[in-house]
């Protein structure tokens, strides 16, 4: 074969990957478009609203006062604008780490007892992501605007930038390793550029989802815990400083994207 011929022949497998690439992304599309008018996630998003509204806890008290950054009570537009800082805990929470704070000042739950990072589909922590996807819920269509106001927040968004690029574990992984780049894939999933906005209902603004293959709702919290888990990294604690700050980074990121949620995922 001569150099011409070669050239058009890799043109030619080249132009059939890309293809079948988009032919494969296409179908994972359709699949899901047809799979969200049945969503379980309205399954745990009710469980969630219920959980919200219920006495339960030592205090007897509901979640009905709980502050989530728009004063007590007020859930609609909340989730797009966390995580931000919390002047009551001198900390950047995000929302699952902020609901932890109200079950345990409201309802007197012992969240550092009840809520673990392995055990997401059991008792409390599953209670912090059934209410996590209501509330998420009740900012679907609104576009992501996470404060940079202060200097706890700003700082978190740089620790965040660091830890999503930071390399390590037995793979020499990132976060950026996958999501650093336009056009990435593994297999057959497409893989968002985290370090941009990707755009509506893409990375950050997609959290919560139900997950089909293994039949979770899955929160922020747990999508990047098994991040780190593909990484072989330890995983984090549920609702840990790691995790927060590498939601601010991707959340701010995302400014002016739509949220989706919940949505579903393969």
């Amino acid at each position: 074969m001569n150099k011409k011929m070669w050239v058009l022949a890799m043109a030619a497998s080249v132009g059939a990957t890309a293809a079948y690439a988009q032919s494969a992304a296409e179908g994972i599309a359709q699949y899901r478009e047809m799979l969200q008018d049945g969503n379980p996630a309205e399954l745990f998003e009710a469980k969630g609203e219920d959980l919200w509204k219920q006495k339960r806890g030592p205090k007897n008290a509901s979640m009905e006062q709980c502050d989530l950054g728009k004063g007590p009570g007020v859930v609609a537009g909340a989730f797009v604008e966390l995580p931000r800082f919390f002047k009551d805990t001198g900390r950047v929470q995000d929302l699952e780490s902020r609901l932890m704070t109200c079950m345990e000042t409201l309802q007197g739950i012992d969240t550092k007892k009840e809520v673990n990072t392995r055990g997401f589909g059991k008792g409390e922590t599953a209670n912090v992501v059934a209410m996590a996807t209501w509330v998420a819920t009740q900012s679907k269509g609104m576009k992501f605007n996470l404060p940079q106001k202060t200097q706890a927040e700003r700082d978190m968004y740089e620790v965040g930038k660091r830890l999503f690029f930071m390399r390590g574990g037995p793979h020499d992984f990132a976060c950026a390793s996958c999501h650093a780049v336009d056009g990435g894939r593994i297999r057959l999933q497409d893989l968002p550029n985290l370090t941009t906005n990707p755009g509506d209902g893409v990375g950050f603004a997609a959290w919560p989802a139900y997950r089909v293959s293994n039949g979770q709702m899955w929160s922020m919290q747990h999508r990047l815990n098994d991040c780190y888990r593909q990484q072989r990294f330890p995983e984090p604690g549920f609702a840990s400083d790691v995790t927060i700050a590498l939601g601010v980074y991707m959340g701010v990121n995302a400014k002016g994207s739509e949220s989706a949620v919940p949505t579903i995922k393969r």
